[in-house]
């Protein structure tokens, strides 16, 4: 059994799962012991209506919480945090603020990542909590997850600085894109190691949430980047095609091949994605958005033997990828037509891994002194 420590910005308990939630459970299941430290979150969070305020973010702040057995959940609220502030001036006087952002105390999650084996970090502005961590434990093995760019995320220049210094201080660089490991290609430690997917639940029997009379069935699931361009002229040029979108993406075309379902939970989004004809990976462009090229969707996308819609900016070697030129209708009609007509039995979904094997390339320490465990050294508020 390892103790794990999880440094994202992503709160546990939330239904919109991301790779961390994955890599959590992954490593629960393998037996190891977990915090799920959720940073950056503060008062600047909450200003700006951060979503993850519509969990009890201020009743649980800054204690230790055990969510079940051997996982434990911190979220380290802050008056502050690393922010981009958007205009310069303010961005510029800001800086010397936000260096000390690591000098807020860590509470009860100190204990644990003293005592932890393996300290991963996702790529946000809680990278500004390396040298803490490493102060509390020199010997544990350092892993950056980088699920996403950070310049994609227009994070502050503070956090870009503070990644660049410290990218050889990891073990691992773990990347899911050849678009971000090629900015890492001055880091020896660098991999690209993909996104997993549930396996298991994907493979449980569903039944098709799917009840029209439209030929085709288009999938989009994700909140982000989102082309809504592409929609506008899909749901016109392809009247006998339905089009299902998951998520919050903003105003959507009022047509009745359009079908909206806002957020919903993992279990329940996964029926719509093994029952679609074709997966959307529709972005709109912004630089550095490259680095979605395999996507967590893809990956899912691929196990469920779909065809991917997705623009040129996002091509990639896989074979079941279509790609569109945006804002041109002629394209993205093509586009449909191509994935509609695709040889689905020629996807090999075996390409795609689960979470519990890229949780075990994370954990590897093999050569790497490994941190003092301490089963019984928490204090659980």
């Amino acid at each position: 059994m390892k103790r794990v420590v999880l440094i994202t910005g992503h709160y546990y308990q939330s239904k919109r799962k991301a790779g961390f939630h994955w890599l959590a459970d992954a490593f629960h299941s393998r037996g190891d012991e977990i915090l799920f430290l959720t940073a950056p979150i503060s008062t600047l969070s909450r200003i700006k209506r951060d979503f993850r305020f519509d969990y009890p973010i201020r009743e649980q702040a800054n204690r230790l919480l055990e969510i079940h057995p051997r996982l434990f959940s911190y979220i380290h609220y802050t008056p502050f945090h690393p922010a981009n502030l958007r205009l310069r001036l303010f961005n510029h006087l800001a800086s010397s603020i936000w260096r000390k952002y690591d000098l807020f105390s860590l509470g009860a999650a100190a204990g644990f990542i003293a005592s932890s084996d393996v300290i991963i970090f996702e790529s946000t502005p809680a990278l500004l909590l390396f040298d803490r961590c490493k102060k509390l434990n020199p010997h544990a093995r350092y892993v950056y997850r980088v699920s996403d760019d950070l310049r994609l995320l227009k994070n502050h220049d503070v956090v870009l600085q503070v990644e660049s210094r410290i990218a050889k201080q990891f073990n691992l660089i773990s990347v899911p894109s050849k678009a971000i490991l090629d900015k890492f290609r001055n880091v020896d430690m660098a991999r690209l190691q993909p996104h997993g997917i549930q396996q298991e639940r994907f493979d449980r029997p569903s039944v098709s949430p799917y009840d029209n009379d439209f030929d085709i069935q288009c999938v989009f699931a994700g909140n982000s980047h989102f082309d809504d361009n592409f929609l506008h002229h899909a749901v016109m040029a392809k009247p006998t095609f339905a089009f299902h979108i998951i998520g919050n993406v903003g105003p959507l075309p009022n047509t009745p091949n359009l079908f909206r379902y806002g957020e919903l939970t993992f279990d329940q989004t996964i029926p719509y994605i093994k029952h679609a004809d074709i997966g959307l990976q529709i972005r709109s462009y912004q630089p550095n958005i490259e680095s979605l090229t395999d996507s967590l969707k893809v990956m899912q996308y691929t196990y469920c033997r779909l065809p991917i819609v997705a623009p040129d900016f996002l091509r990639s070697e896989r074979p079941n990828l279509i790609t569109y030129q945006p804002d041109k209708p002629k394209s993205i009609a093509s586009s449909l037509d191509a994935a509609a007509q695709f040889p689905r039995n020629s996807i090999d979904p075996s390409s795609v891994r689960s979470w519990n094997q890229l949780a075990s390339e994370l954990a590897d320490d093999e050569g790497t002194p490994s941190g003092q465990h301490q089963a019984n050294s928490l204090t659980l508020a």
